[in-house]
C-alpha cells in the first residue's frame, strides 16, 4: 500500500508539472528575492494596466524579458499592444515590446541559462522572449 501511495504521488507530482499546475505554486515572483527585477506594466485590450514582476535579461545594452511560466498573460498582452512600461530601479521607462527572431531566441536560451529543475517547477513551459525597445 505505501508503494502505490508514493507511485501516486510521483504521477501526480508529474502529471502536475506537465499540465503547469506547479506553476501556480511558483508562479509568483515578488520583488527584492536577491535577484535583480523590473516590472513590467502591460496594457489589456480593456485599458486596463497590469503589472508583472520579471528578471531582466541584460545582453550588450540591450533589455530582454522571458516568459518562463505557463501563466504568461502578461506576454499575451504585451503582444497585442507593444507598448509597455519598465519600472528598474525606481524609474520608469517606456518600451516597444518586440519578438525576437529564432536566431535570438536560440542565443539568449544559450546565453541567459535555464537549469533543468527550472523547467520543471515551470510546468516545462517554452521559453518565449521580448526584445524592450526604448520608445
Amino acid at each position: 500500500m505505501h508503494r502505490r501511495a508514493i507511485a501516486s504521488l510521483g504521477l501526480f507530482v508529474l502529471a502536475a508539472a506537465h499540465t503547469g499546475c506547479v506553476t501556480a505554486l511558483v508562479a509568483f515572483q515578488p520583488e527584492n528575492i536577491g535577484v535583480e527585477t523590473i516590472v513590467i506594466t502591460t496594457t489589456g485590450a480593456d485599458g486596463k494596466a497590469y503589472e508583472r514582476v520579471l528578471s531582466p535579461i541584460d545582453e550588450d545594452g540591450q533589455l530582454f524579458v522571458a516568459a518562463n511560466h505557463w501563466p504568461r498573460a502578461w506576454y499575451q498582452r504585451a503582444l497585442a499592444n507593444p507598448y509597455v512600461q519598465v519600472r528598474r530601479d525606481g524609474k520608469t521607462t517606456d518600451y516597444r515590446a518586440v519578438p525576437v527572431s529564432e536566431e535570438e531566441r536560440e542565443r539568449l536560451l544559450e546565453e541567459s541559462g535555464f537549469p533543468l529543475v527550472a523547467y520543471f517547477f515551470t510546468g516545462f513551459a517554452p521559453r518565449q522572449f521580448l526584445r524592450l525597445d526604448p520608445r
